[in-house]
């Protein structure tokens, strides 16, 4: 047996599913990963085993995660999983605004949980960990449909 630790910490519809129970399922799963090369390796097998699109796991929300605070959700002797606190991963999901997505319902779950009541709450939020010039008008036009 191997002496590693892997850590990954989740995002997006893996959240939802698993902290939020949003819904039963998500496409697949987004996460950032330590030692990458081994967890890339061990997902592999997963897909192999049962059934899986090679990609399952996938590493691509890390070029638009910036610092933020993160919690344990599971933590196993080989493996620590990790995600982050509501309040950021609000931020990622006005961010993304991606129509003909569960976006829309996530911010919506987000922002009750959070007790947040008007868009400037939203974007002083969002503000906090991203720059303002990435708040294009599409991002305000989601925040805002958020309170209609």
């Amino acid at each position: 047996m191997m002496d590693v630790k892997g850590e990954v910490c989740l995002y997006g519809g893996a959240v939802m599913c698993l902290a939020f129970e949003a819904r039963a399922a998500t496409k697949d799963v987004d996460a950032v990963f330590k030692p990458a090369d081994l967890i890339q390796d061990a997902a592999r097998k997963i897909a192999d085993r049962n059934g899986l699109r090679e990609n399952w796991l996938s590493d691509g929300v890390a070029r638009y995660v910036v610092e933020h605070r993160q919690r344990v959700l599971f933590e196993f002797p080989c493996l620590t999983v990790f995600i982050p606190d509501t309040d950021y991963l609000l931020a990622m999901k006005v961010l993304a605004a991606r129509a003909g997505t569960t976006d829309r319902d996530d911010a919506l779950l987000l922002l009750t949980k959070l007790g947040i009541a008007s868009p400037e709450e939203v974007f002083a939020l969002a503000e906090k960990y991203y720059p303002k010039v990435l708040l294009k008008p599409e991002v305000q036009f989601f925040v805002e449909g958020l309170f209609e």
